[in-house]
């Protein structure tokens, strides 16, 4: 059985309908609703919660708490899957990549542009490519998004496209 640490950070991904106050927030999480219906016999899922905001508020100080359940969780060895808002993904992708000089694991972000639980969301989709993605993929850190793996170096956000792109 192969295992794997998935770290909630929040993001669009993990956003929820507010009935009380009619908008949607990073107030729950839609993944960790969805995580038990998922299908995956052979692997074994290890959640960490780490924070549940929307990227465009994260600061230094909280990559600087992700870094530091990343060091943690390198210790034993398992793939790594990141939750994260769009906005500031690769960001926080090259901000683990500066301050992790001996990964030993695939390190995997990925988010969604619509939240997991509305209809017609790439969430699911990217959580799962996400975790198949980290059998294949050598030790470093990687964007995984719409079907396509991106080496943190050489990506970034497309507004228009609504998804990433790899730089020219």
């Amino acid at each position: 059985m192969r295992e794997i640490n998935l770290v909630f950070t929040g993001g669009t991904i993990e956003k929820i309908y507010d009935e009380v106050h009619g908008k949607i927030g990073n107030l729950g999480s839609g993944i960790e609703r969805i995580l038990p219906k998922l299908r995956l016999p052979y692997v074994k899922i290890h959640t960490h919660r780490v924070m549940n905001i929307d990227s465009l508020y994260m600061t230094d100080s909280h990559r600087e708490l992700i870094l530091k359940r990343v060091k943690e969780l390198l210790k034993d060895g398992h793939p790594i899957v990141i939750t994260h808002g769009t906005d500031t993904m690769v960001v926080t992708g090259k901000y683990l990549k500066e301050h992790l000089p001996n990964i030993n694991v695939p390190i995997v972000l990925t988010g969604a542009m619509l939240p997991a639980v509305i209809e017609n969301s790439d969430g699911l989709q990217n959580l799962i490519e996400s975790i198949f993605a980290t059998q294949f993929l050598k030790p470093g850190i990687y964007i995984v998004f719409h079907n396509e793996v991106y080496d943190i170096d050489n990506v970034r956000k497309n507004r228009e496209k609504k998804t990433f792109e790899r730089l020219k």
